[in-house]
């Protein structure tokens, strides 16, 4: 059995991530999913929320993941994500405002609820996501 697995994350605008890794977490609708090389395999919806994974050099990538699909097989994940961004790539300003433009709109009473949630819902995963990134770079040596 290896030792690693191949991680391939996929939105509709390109190949966002295709790394090895030797421990995955997935935010599956009923909660967070733990794969290690040999996972049986399975297909699982993915909801908003941290997409984490150990490199084999310790070092550990998350991403801000937004809906979608996962197939885990016992060498790979794939993921087929409605949005996804690295950490280092999210914009805490923007997605501070994204946040509270959604809260404004459900005060609106003919505003569309669903849509205003989803996007609370994004805003946050995005802030959590980079937090965790700053705060680990806060703890490099130079």
């Amino acid at each position: 059995m290896a030792d690693t697995l191949q991680i391939e994350i996929v939105t509709p605008e390109r190949l966002l991530v295709s790394d090895q890794a030797t421990e995955v977490q997935v935010p599956g609708m009923s909660g967070y999913l733990g794969v290690l090389p040999g996972h049986a395999p399975l297909i699982t919806e993915l909801k908003s929320g941290e997409f984490s994974y150990r490199r084999p050099d310790g070092k550990i990538e998350r991403l801000a993941l937004h809906w979608g699909f996962a197939e885990i097989l016992p060498d790979k994940v794939t993921v087929l994500a409605e949005r996804a961004e690295k950490a280092a790539d999210i914009d805490v300003e923007v997605a501070k405002r994204q946040q509270q433009m959604a809260e404004e709109q459900l005060k609106d009473p003919n505003a569309n609820r669903e849509e205003a949630l989803r996007l609370i819902e994004r805003a946050k995963t995005r802030l959590e996501v980079a937090g965790r990134h700053d705060s680990s770079m806060l703890n490099m040596v130079p």
